[in-house]
């Protein structure tokens, strides 16, 4: 745990100056101005006082414990007062400088020096290149930001310093107070990781905001989110992207996988709610940290006007959620108490010379009704509009139970109740669209956070096999498997593999093709051709001895004309397949988070509209289900459009069989199963076609 850095008894600043401006200044300063109750130790070879403070020319020459060291000297000038602090058995240093390994390999060199004397000496490090620390809890302000925030219970943690303070004045701008501000710098010691699982036992934090620009280790990262989302809500604004692998990808699962898709994926299994803007990033907290988590999708819309009701609605929808019918009792009761010319549907129009009664009185009934989970109260200014007593009337008829936001739309005339908003625990915002922003932010939390305990299936399965295959390409540094090996690994993990054989004579083809059986497929085998379909590499719905013979003729020909230095394997004769949904399933290993496993339709849906969906591995059958349901396509599954409905399970089960195989083995670094053809339930899926790409062993690279 982090107890020295966030609650130090006493706080040694080495470097303090008495010029203004300066960082030694600013950290003494704020220390004192702060009002923290323990031993302030400025520390400074010239000595003298600071702020009615005694300077100590070493830090050695103060004759009590100190827990926590700020160093705010030059970077070069670092390493020597860390070497001070560890020899007085300080618990904690923040290192405020610049210098290091962002400007340069001298600064690294310098930076690994620091490192190094932290470790050995056992003390926690934060920075270097940071802004510092903050507790509001023991008014604590370990940092050279201007101010100490007012107390809350909202934790910040930024690896920006910068914007660490911006954080800090936009949490106070919105009424929402600071429990803990931390900003990690470059991360030298203390990480993000450290960070969260500190804010998720922290009884002073509700709710966590962070932002990231990259994390240092995936999977303590993802254990450490998922943990503390479990608590309390976690949002983060990650800037910047990851590259999933250097290596070009040569199928759809890694060119789908794209440059951010492993950080969304990690976020969504650890229960991140994730902002992609500043804005969104306090939207979100805001109505987390101020509202119950709704029960459910369904949003009832309350307003003074037609138009801003349409545009709520509209964004409901947008967002995934359901703006519900009202039921007949509802509907009865809110007829007896808005006026006659109230519109009383969903959304609720009061009409425009709406009082604020009639918004309490809506809100009122709204709260009790079990069909309702959310509430948005959107109000435009009119001449008949009393933005501050409209504001007083909701917030006395909110409960504990269902959330309520307010989108409060205009100028100069909404400005003066904002902060009343704000202070009495009801978030707003600027418009119906980022209000349904957060209620979505909210319900998909919600969601996380009451999903099924986790249990990942294993199935039994011939791992040796996979195992044998595996060193044997490795061995040989052939690392890229085409369709035959793939389907033998594929076969060992429990997927249908269609009969076929390989061959390279037409005659033997069509002995292959009378003992599994008309009609069947033919595929050329080579590793040096990709995309077989293209160079007439595959023939389907073969039905006799003679097209089998006359396909085979023709095939070679097309791929001896179109690509004459291909090494060409053989061809493939297989059994066909029976109609069904072609999908596509695969595996692409981000550096980072590991496996990430990916599902979309076949056809246009990949190809054009990328309809694609990723999630992490391993993964449990309600994710995968999770994963089936996130797509666009979704319903085609389902046996809409004219379609008969497929076996989801099936697909579910396909998934974590995947999972299952490329966490059993690192060694994979992308998979690709296309199509594999699903058919109504009760049918097992077959695989048609696979690919997959190993790593080569360690010093082979």
């Amino acid at each position: 745990m982090l107890d020295k850095l966030f609650s130090p008894r006493a706080i040694a600043v080495i470097g303090a100056s008495k010029t203004v401006g300066k960082v030694g200044y600013d950290t003494v300063s704020n220390l004192v101005k702060s009002g923290f109750k323990g031993p302030i130790v400025p520390v400074n070879s010239a000595g003298g006082e600071l702020f009615g403070l005694k300077v100590y020319p070493q830090i050695s020459d103060y004759p009590d414990p100190i827990d926590m060291v700020v160093i705010a000297v030059p970077a070069e000038m670092v390493p020597a007062a860390a070497r001070e602090a560890v020899k007085k058995k300080a618990g904690a240093i923040v290192v405020v400088a610049t210098g290091f390994k962002e400007s340069g390999p001298q600064g690294r060199a310098i930076e690994d020096e620091l490192i190094d004397i932290c470790r050995k000496g056992g003390v926690r490090l934060l920075g270097p290149n940071c802004l510092g620390v903050i507790n509001t809890a023991i008014h604590l302000n370990a940092s050279f930001s201007k101010r100490l925030p007012q107390a809350g219970q909202l934790a910040i943690f930024s690896q920006s310093g910068a914007l660490c303070t911006a954080m800090m004045d936009i949490a106070d701008e919105r009424e929402l107070g600071v429990s803990k501000a931390v900003s990690i710098g470059n991360k030298a010691d203390i990480t993000e990781v450290d960070v969260l699982s500190a804010l998720a036992h922290d009884e002073d934090t509700k709710v966590i905001v962070g932002y990231l620009e990259d994390i240092s280790d995936g999977d303590k990262f993802v254990k450490a989110a998922e943990e503390a989302s479990s608590r309390k809500p976690v949002v983060i604004l990650k800037a910047g992207t990851t590259i999933a692998g250097s290596r070009a990808a040569s199928n759809h699962t890694g060119v789908l996988a794209g440059k951010d898709t492993a950080y969304g994926a990690a976020f969504k299994r650890a229960g991140i709610c994730r902002a992609d803007s500043f804005e969104a990033l306090f939207d979100y907290a805001s109505a987390l940290a101020l509202q119950p988590t709704p029960k459910g999708d369904r949003v009832l819309i309350i307003t003074n006007s037609g138009g801003s009701g349409t545009m709520a609605a509209d964004a409901v929808e947008k967002a995934g959620m359901s703006v519900t019918p009202l039921s007949e009792r509802l509907a009865a009761q809110l007829r007896a108490k808005l006026p006659a010319a109230a519109f009383i549907d969903n959304p609720i129009d009061i009409s425009a010379d709406a009082e604020p009664r009639h918004y309490a009185a809506a809100i009122d009934i709204a709260v009790t009704d079990d069909d309702i989970d959310a509430i948005l109260v959107v109000l435009a200014p009119q001449y008949m509009t009393e933005p501050a007593a409209t504001v007083r009337a909701i917030v006395a008829h909110l409960d504990e139970t269902t959330p309520v936001l307010a989108s409060f739309l205009g100028g100069s005339d909404i400005m003066p109740p904002r902060k009343e908003l704000a202070a009495a625990g009801l978030p707003f915002y600027d418009s119906p669209e980022r209000a349904v922003g957060a209620l979505k932010a909210m319900h998909d939390y919600g969601v996380w956070k009451n999903r099924p305990a986790r249990h990942v299936v294993r199935f039994p399965v011939n791992r040796r096999r996979v195992e044998r295959i595996i060193a044997r390409r490795q061995r040989t540094n052939r690392l890229r498997l085409g369709e035959v090996k793939s389907k033998d690994i594929l076969k060992a993990y429990g997927f249908q593999i269609l009969q076929g054989r390989l061959t390279s004579t037409p005659e033997e083809a069509v002995e292959i093709a009378r003992f599994i059986g008309f009609p069947v497929a033919l595929k050329i085998i080579s590793p040096s051709i990709v995309h077989k379909s293209d160079l007439g590499g595959v023939r389907l719905n073969l039905g006799s001895a003679q097209e089998v013979a006359d396909a085979f003729d023709l095939m070679m020909l097309r791929i001896n004309k179109h690509a004459p230095n291909a090494v060409i394997g053989g061809i493939y004769v297989e059994k066909m397949a029976e109609k069904g949904l072609e999908v596509i399933i695969g595996m692409t290993r981000d550096p980072q988070f590991g496996p990430m496993l990916m599902f979309g339709l076949g056809g246009i849906f990949v190809e054009v509209m990328k309809d694609v969906t990723f999630h992490l591995a391993p993964i449990t059958e309600n994710e995968a289900v999770q994963m089936l349901q996130s797509t666009r396509s979704y319903e085609l599954l389902q046996g809409k459009r004219g379609l008969k409905e497929v076996d989801i399970h099936a697909i579910a089960v396909a998934l974590q069989r995947i999972s299952q195989l490329t966490t059993d083995f690192p060694q994979i670094l992308d998979l690709e199963i296309n199509p594999l053809i699903v058919g109504e339930i009760g049918n097992e899926p077959v695989v048609v076609d696979a690919s997959m790409t190993f790593a080569p062993l360690l010093g082979e690279r």
